[in-house]
Formats: structure tokens, sequence, C-alpha cells
């Protein structure tokens, strides 16, 4: 077992990965149980869309924290936040989309699927640099 405390930025990650988890739960579930009668399937299958790549982004920024803890690597500092920023402007924008109805918020989600695709790039270079 290890006595050290957890680097304070992968520490920072690991929360943030545990509370997008949270809600990203508690999102799926107000999808399936309150909007599943109320929005057109279309709707549903974008708001289920950003709840489910919520979720596994806040799994990959538990990795990222325990990564970063590890090698203090710069890139994987940078993926976390790129990841961060990916599901906010991914999830965020579908929800938005969903909730509203405004399809205007379509527009935002390909910039946070980037940011995610980087995200992940720029994991896989910190971690092989290593």
């Amino acid at each position: 077992m290890r006595d050290e405390p957890l680097d304070p930025r992968a520490a920072r990650f690991a929360v943030l990965g545990a509370v997008l988890a949270f809600l990203a739960v508690g999102a799926g579930a107000f999808g399936a149980h309150v909007l599943r009668s109320r929005l057109t399937e279309a709707l549903l299958a974008a708001f289920e869309t950003g709840a489910r790549y919520q979720l596994i982004h806040a799994v990959a920024l538990i990795g990222v924290a325990w990564a970063l803890d590890r090698t203090r690597q710069p890139a994987v500092l940078r993926a976390g936040w790129l990841l961060v920023a990916g599901t906010v402007l991914f999830s965020g924008s579908l929800y938005a989309l969903a909730l509203t109805g405004v399809t205007r918020f379509g527009m935002v989600t390909p910039f946070g699927g980037l940011s995610l695709l980087a995200g992940w790039l720029v994991l896989a270079w910190g971690l092989a640099r290593r």
C-alpha cells in the first residue's frame, strides 16, 4: 500500500471523473425514466449518446489521474483537460439539443468530439514517452 498522497493534479482528475460519472448515471436514469415518454426517438438517442460518452470519459479521467500520478508527463495533464473539455462540449451539446430541440446546439458537438479524439491521442503520446 502506498503512503504518499496522490499528486494534486491527479487528484483533481480523479474527483472530476467521479463527479462526471455520478452525473452521467443520473442523466442516464433521467433519460430512461423521465424523458423516454417526452422526447422523440431521435432526441432521446442524442441524450443517451451524451450520457454514454460522458460515462466513458469520466472513467477515462480516473485513468488519467492514475497515469498522471505515476508519470508526471505534461502530455498526460493536457490529455486530461482535453477530455474534460471534450466531454463538456460533446455531451453538453447533446443534452442541450435533446432537452430544447434547438438544432444549433448540434453545431458544437463535433468540436467536443475533436477534443475527445485529441485527448486520446495526446494521452497515447504522453504514455508512450514514459
